[in-house]
């Protein structure tokens, strides 16, 4: 196992449906609606405007390097121009099978040195063999919001505080 590189952030793998993109986000105010367009189709994105804000301040603040680990990979202009967060990097682009992506893309960051925050509503373990894997030695905290409500205030705060090294 890698040591954790010292002056590199940790890494911040963000799911987008589910995560971000919810049916009642919360947060205390009207959720922002918009429309993003994949595949041929348009899709109906609902967002809490405070959650995207503290996720672009803390990687803006260089507490965590965030990138895109969705299935919106393959349209990153899409999530630039609906959701306001522009310069995010991503962990692939267009993939036959998401769900291999995206723990390829959280291993990845752990042998490569650095701490992993990973948010998905589903492809984030809860328990088992993988959980423990990439939980071990405390390098990784792993986030599996509700889907219909996405990330909330709490979860932000415990990535928070595992970026600042307070948990």
């Amino acid at each position: 196992m890698s040591q954790v590189s010292p002056g590199e952030p940790p890494v911040w793998l963000l799911d987008v449906d589910g995560v971000i993109n919810a049916k009642r986000p919360g947060w205390g105010a009207v959720p922002f609606q918009g429309r993003a367009y994949a595949l041929g189709a348009e899709w109906k994105l609902r967002w809490a405007p405070a959650l995207t804000a503290r996720i672009l301040r803390l990687h803006r603040d260089g507490l965590v390097e965030v990138r895109w680990c969705s299935t919106w990979c393959a349209w990153p202009g899409e999530l630039d121009r609906v959701l306001r967060m522009p310069g995010l990097d991503r962990a692939f682009g267009e993939v036959p099978d998401f769900a291999i992506a995206k723990l390829a893309a959280a291993r990845a960051v752990l042998r490569g040195g650095r701490r992993l925050v990973w948010t998905d509503d589903t492809e984030v373990p809860e328990s088992g063999p993988l959980y423990d894997e990439l939980t071990c030695g405390g390098r990784a905290l792993l986030v599996r919001p509700d889907e219909r409500r996405g990330l909330q205030p709490a979860h932000l705060d415990r990535i928070e505080a595992f970026l600042r090294g307070t948990t």
